[in-house]
């Protein structure tokens, strides 16, 4: 008898320009297991890999089935990682449970620095891990179901990966807040403090999406990718460093085909028709 199939801990459907990224366990509250990790970098890859062509993926929207976003890790392979760790060889320095971590603060480094847009629609359980692909969400539209949990220092461990994220999103004084309270945060909290930008009744989700998508396709992608490298940089760099090299991204941009449409349908009081970039 052959054993049944496992369901994909992601699903990934495209729509136009917009890629729809589903998280799929629904019995762990769609907790993120190392399979989960794999596939979410991959589809990432796979779409980034189609930039500039007929097929191109413009924004990515993440999403969690069941009424759920994400419960965080997967205790499981924790386990699993704290056996290896257990039974590794004498003189064996490898460190299972560091390697299982940093496999999802790649994934949040991806998802921050891909230079396509990404949408998070929050719904029921955002925790650890779940919140920390939250907060690297470009935008972060929440229902009011959503609940927002730093469990890892009331477990007695770290938020490693999530820390930076954390910091980024809500500046310092409010992560260290959460980080050492192990926080909790309904969505109006959350909206207050700028961990989501939208909070819409469960039944607007999809309009509120589908007008961030609207406005996100209004924008040119070349600039749009352009403008998340460089607000990248200049969280870390102070303004006087940026401005020759802002003012050369500016040139390109203005000289490039992107700009030069931007500039002709406003004159022309038309829609840009955005070449694929």
């Amino acid at each position: 008898m052959q054993a049944a199939s496992q369901p994909d801990a992601v699903r990934a459907e495209q729509q136009g320009a917009v890629l729809h990224v589903t998280l799929n366990r629904p019995e762990s509250r769609n907790a993120m297991s190392l399979a989960m990790v794999a596939q979410l970098r991959q589809v990432l890859q796979a779409a980034q890999a189609r930039v500039g062509q007929p097929d191109a993926v413009r924004v990515v929207v993440l999403r969690g089935v069941g009424g759920h976003f994400c419960a965080g890790a997967d205790l499981k392979d924790m386990a699993g990682a704290r056996m290896r760790l257990m039974q590794r060889a004498p003189g064996d320095t490898t460190d299972a449970i560091a390697e299982v971590n940093a496999e999802f603060g790649a994934l949040c480094v991806a998802y921050a620095q891909t230079p396509l847009a990404v949408v998070a629609l929050l719904e029921g359980t955002v925790m650890g891990g779940g919140l920390g692909l939250a907060c690297v969400a470009d935008v972060a539209i929440a229902s009011p179901s959503a609940s927002f949990r730093l469990p890892e220092t009331s477990l007695g461990v770290v938020p490693a990966q999530i820390a930076p994220f954390l910091v980024e999103r809500l500046g310092y004084s409010q992560a260290k807040r959460l980080a050492v309270t192990g926080g909790r945060l309904d969505a109006d909290a959350a909206l207050r403090c700028g961990l989501v930008h939208q909070v819409v009744p469960t039944d607007a989700l999809e309009s509120a999406l589908a007008q961030v998508l609207s406005d996100i396709l209004a924008c040119a992608p070349g600039a749009l990718a352009a403008t998340k490298a460089l607000m990248t940089r200049a969280q870390w760099q102070a303004p006087q460093e940026l401005v020759h090299e802002a003012a050369a991204i500016f040139s390109r941009s203005a000289q490039g085909a992107e700009g030069i449409e931007g500039m002709t349908s406003f004159i022309q009081k038309r829609k840009p028709q955005w070449a694929l970039p």
